[in-house]
């Protein structure tokens, strides 16, 4: 039976995603909101973008689903992009709020 994909492989992925804008991975900023993972090793990903008219979201979507795709074991990857709830700073990672100057 093959191996489950796990959620850190996942996030681990993620965090390989920066926003060319933003010195901060996707995962640490807080655009991820949700990642679930089925038995048959397909990905889902809610996630969502700084500002909704974001100038680079097509390319920022291709990096993170090919990101996560790259995983041996995966089998899919969907996204789904959502604007609700808006993100705001506050949605960062300790990390990245000090990388950013927040703290």
């Amino acid at each position: 039976m093959e191996k489950s994909v796990s959620q850190i492989e996942v996030i681990a992925a993620l965090k390989t995603v920066y926003d060319p804008e933003i010195p901060v991975n996707v995962y640490d900023l807080g655009l991820i909101y949700e990642i679930k993972i089925d038995k048959n090793n397909r990905v889902d990903i809610k996630m969502t973008l700084t500002a909704p008219n974001c100038p680079i979201a097509d390319s920022l979507l291709d990096d993170v689903r090919n990101k996560v795709r790259d995983i041996d074991k995966v089998r899919g990857v969907n996204i789904d992009l959502v604007f609700l709830p808006a993100w705001e700073p506050s949605m960062m990672s300790e990390e990245a709020k000090l990388e950013l100057g927040y703290l």
